[in-house]
Parts: structure tokens; C-alpha cells; sequence
């Protein structure tokens, strides 16, 4: 696809230009802020790092900020919806952004049903109500369905509208944080840092060979836990908590002033949520000793352990609404993606089609919906959360390979925001991505594997004969 068609199509969307860059960062922060910092911090110290995952936030943040720097540069040359998917399209053809789109929907489906499903179970626990509707272990999981379809409706009404709910929920769970760090302060331990990277010893065997890392089992390594080793398997998991800042990309046709609010959106909240996480991480590895953290809600029962309930009563407040900003905008970015896919003929037309009063893609937003509540309804959260992750840097991979084919054949492309040190830094950004999804476990990259399949045979059943802006390789394939 031509990169001319590519900027020339946003401009005739139908999409309305609504957001500024106070918006977006408010956006971003509402998906990244959520699970990570209510649970994964403490899971993994417990699990893998100890105080050391304060340092996997950082190597975490860090290779996200490598993959928001590529994302950056992309959405300022090519402000479009689509985000990856578009941008594959642009520079490495067809077939690699039908596959990246695939990714994408799997990635933001998979973790709105996680999170609603998450949200269900802080519901659940603050208000007492039964957990045969709304606990993990319910048949039906009623709770995270009704969320769900709530928040559909705010998505479909309008992108505005949807910004206006998701940055009072911004407001509410970073208060919270803050609250958490100050009060935390109150009862800082340094004895429970020492050793701040606890030693490395043998991970329990595990019953089944596919639960394993595909890195150690390639390299017929021993499983450990805590040391460097420790503290690296748990960047890869705490890497979930960066992924969503890409769905900043896709708002490009509804953003004011692309080119400047784009760069900013995603690399501002990206710091913003970084300098949280690790404050967050430190205040409760000095609060509690790493070994007796609790896994269920580890910062409401750090407050509890010390005599503060009414901390851990907000902190519970505070999960629900990040919890909540989440879901919002994973279930605006779902709409972006298809709508984008659908335009170009590798979905069905009617899922691009613009609502005329409200200015969304209300059919692609409704349908993913449905497919989301039924994932939230019926499939536990231990089956469906390491999908996220191997989505996402799969998309993180692509983007980052788009940077310099890009840059090579079109040159003359007007980059607000530049890549610094390409081809070299995209090409360390790839290979980083690539390192973490090496962390995770066989059976989620055969799940991911089937998940391929099933979207190459759509591809080539459907889409590759519908297609209305191929590249120039696709044409060659074709004939």
C-alpha cells in the first residue's frame, strides 16, 4: 500500500478529530495503570525477584519505551487507525499486516476479558457480593459480562464521551497510587530489601513440560527463581503491565494534532506509568518481606498487616476504577483495529462503517464486544493472560522492523518525531521483544500458533481475494 494512500484515506475517514494530547495521555495511562500495579508487583517478588522487581519494572519499562519510540515515529508520519497493522501494511506488505492485525485483536480481546473478569472479582470482594456471579470460580461469570456490555455502550456513544469517563477514572486510580506511596512511606522497612536481590536457587519441578519457558527448554537450561535470572523472568511477565500503550496509535484520524499529541500521548504516559510502577514496587518490598507477600491483593494486605484498613479499602476502590479505564479503552482500540482491517476489504465492509450520529465504528466495537463477553463469561483468567503478552510484542516486533523499511523507501516522508540510532535501535528494540516472549511458556506459544493459523486461513479464504489496496507484492503473489 502506498504510504500517500495510507495519510490520504485518514483524512477521509469519517472519523471525527476530537482528542488533544492531554486526552491521549489520559488514555494511555487508563490501559497501562491496572493489573500491574495491584497484583503482578507482588506476585512476582513473592514468585520470582523478590525486592528485585523493582528492577524488572524497570527493564520492562525500558523495552517498552525502545517499542514506544518506534510507535512514536510512526504514528507522527502516519497518523492513521490501525496503529501496527497500518503500518505494516505501509512498509512490509499484505500478508505480515493481516498477520499483525490478527495479533492485535487477539491481544486487546484476550485482555479486556481478563481484566473484566478481574474487575468482577474486586467487585465481588468490596461490595460482598456473591461469588457464584461474580468470583473467578463461577460458572457464569455475570459480573465481568455486565461490565462489559456497560462500557460498550460509552465506546459506541462517542470517542469524547469515552475519553471523558476514562480520565476521570485516570484521576481516581493515580490518586490512589500516590496514596499508596506516601502512606506507605509511613511504614518503610529497609531490612526487608536486604538482600535486594535475594539468591538464585532451583525452581520447584513442574508437572508439565509445556508450562516451562521456551527459552529454558531450547537451551535445556535448569528452571530457577530470584538471582538475575529471577528478576529477568519477571520483567517478562510484568512486560504485561506496559502492554496498551499502543492503543494510543490507533486514535491517529481522531486526534486534533497527530503529528505533536501522538509522540506525546504515548511517551508521556509511558513515564508517568513507569515512575509509578517502580514506586509502587519499592514502597511495598520495604513494607512486607518479599516471602510473606499475599498474592490475592499483595498492597491491600500490605496496609492491613500494618493496621491501615482503610488504605486497603481504598486501594480496593482503586483497583475497581483501574480496572475499569482499562476495559474502556481495549474496548475503543478493538473497534479502531477492525475498522481499520475492514476498510481495507480483509473484513467484511460493513464493520467499517461509521455510525452518523456518533462518529464511531459502532459495528466493529459491538461485535468484538460480544466476542470479549463470551470470553469473560465462561474461560477462567490462567488460560487467557500469557496470550496478552505474546500478542503484544509480537506487534512490538513488527513495529519496530517498520521503522527502517520505511525509512529506506520513503525518505522524503515528513517524521515530526524521529527513531534515534536506526536502523540499530529498532533492530535492539526487535530482538528485546523477542527475548521476553522467549520467557514464556510453550503452551502459550502453541496457543498462539493455532491463533495464526486460524487467521491465515481466514486470510487466504477471505481476505487476500478481497483486498482493495494491496501492495505491490501482493499483486505479484496474486498473479
Amino acid at each position: 500500500m502506498p504510504v500517500e494512500d495510507v495519510l490520504n484515506r485518514g483524512e477521509r475517514s469519517g472519523l471525527i478529530r476530537r482528542l488533544s494530547g492531554r486526552d491521549l495521555i489520559g488514555f494511555g495511562i487508563g490501559i497501562i495503570i491496572g493489573t500491574g500495579v495491584f497484583t503482578l508487583a507482588g506476585i512476582q517478588a513473592k514468585e520470582h525477584a523478590g525486592p528485585a522487581v523493582v528492577l524488572s519494572f524497570v527493564v520492562g519499562g525500558i523495552v517498552a519505551a525502545l517499542a514506544a519510540l518506534a510507535y512514536a515515529e510512526l504514528a507522527s508520519a502516519v497518523p492513521t487507525a490501525g496503529s501496527a497493522y497500518t503500518y505494516a501494511y505501509a512498509t512490509l506488505g499484505e500478508l505480515f499486516a493481516w498477520i499483525i492485525g490478527w495479533d492485535l485483536l487477539l491481544e486487546f480481546a484476550l485482555g479486556a476479558a481478563v481484566v473484566s473478569r478481574s474487575w468482577s472479582g474486586y467487585v465481588a470482594n468490596l461490595l460482598g457480593l456473591p461469588e457464584a456471579w461474580f468470583g473467578e470460580g463461577a460458572t457464569v461469570n455475570v459480573g465481568a459480562i455486565l461490565i462489559i456490555a456497560i462500557l460498550t455502550v460509552i465506546a459506541v456513544v462517542g470517542i469524547r464521551e469515552s475519553s471523558w469517563v476514562t480520565n476521570a477514572l485516570v484521576v481516581v486510580k493515580v490518586a490512589v497510587c500516590v496514596l499508596v506511596i506516601v502512606a506507605g512511606l509511613f511504614f518503610f522497612n529497609g531490612a526487608n530489601l536486604d538482600p535486594f536481590i535475594p539468591p538464585a536457587r532451583p525452581a520447584e519441578a513442574t508437572a508439565n513440560v509445556l508450562e516451562q519457558p521456551l527459552v529454558q527448554a531450547v537451551l535445556g537450561m535448569e528452571q530457577s527463581v530470584y538471582g538475575l535470572g529471577g528478576m529477568l523472568t519477571a520483567a517478562a511477565v510484568v512486560f504485561f503491565a506496559y502492554t496498551g500503550f499502543e492503543a494510543l496509535a490507533n486514535l491517529g484520524e481522531e486526534t486534533k494534532r497527530p503529528k505533536r499529541d501522538l509522540p506525546v500521548g504515548l511517551l508521556g504516559s509511558l513515564i508517568v506509568c513507569t515512575l509509578l510502577y517502580v514506586a509502587v514496587a519499592v514502597v511495598l518490598s520495604a513494607m512486607v518481606d518479599y516471602r510473606q507477600i499475599d498474592e490475592g491483593a499483595p498492597l491491600a494486605a500490605a496496609f492491613q498487616a500494618v493496621g491501615q484498613p482503610w488504605v486497603a479499602a481504598l486501594i480496593a476502590l482503586g483497583a475497581v476504577t483501574g480496572l475499569t479505564s482499562v476495559m474502556m479503552v481495549e474496548l475503543v482500540t478493538i473497534g479502531r483495529i477492525g475498522f481499520a482491517m475492514s476498510r481495507d476489504g480483509l473484513l467484511p465492509p460493513k464493520l467499517s462503517q461509521v455510525h452518523p450520529k456518533w462518529g464511531t465504528p459502532h459495528r466493529m466495537t459491538i461485535g468484538g464486544a460480544v466476542v470479549i463477553m463470551l470470553l469473560a463469561g465462561f474461560i477462567p483468567i490462567s488460560e487467557l493472560a500469557d496470550m496478552v503478552s505474546i500478542g503484544a510484542l509480537s506487534g512490538f516486533i513488527i513495529v519496530a522492523l517498520a521503522v527502517p523499511v520505511l525509512r529506506r523507501r520513503k525518505p522524503e516522508l515528513n517524521r515530526p518525531f524521529t527513531m534515534p540510532l536506526s536502523p540499530v535501535l529498532p533492530i535492539i528494540t526487535a530482538l528485546a521483544c523477542l527475548y521476553l516472549m522467549s520467557n514464556l511458556d510453550i503452551i502459550t506459544w502453541l496457543r498462539f500458533a493455532a491463533w495464526l493459523v486460524l487467521g491465515l486461513a481466514i486470510y487466504f479464504g477471505y481476505g487476500r481475494r478481497r483486498a482493495r489496496l494491496a501492495t505491490p507484492a501482493a499483486e505479484r503473489a496474486r498473479n
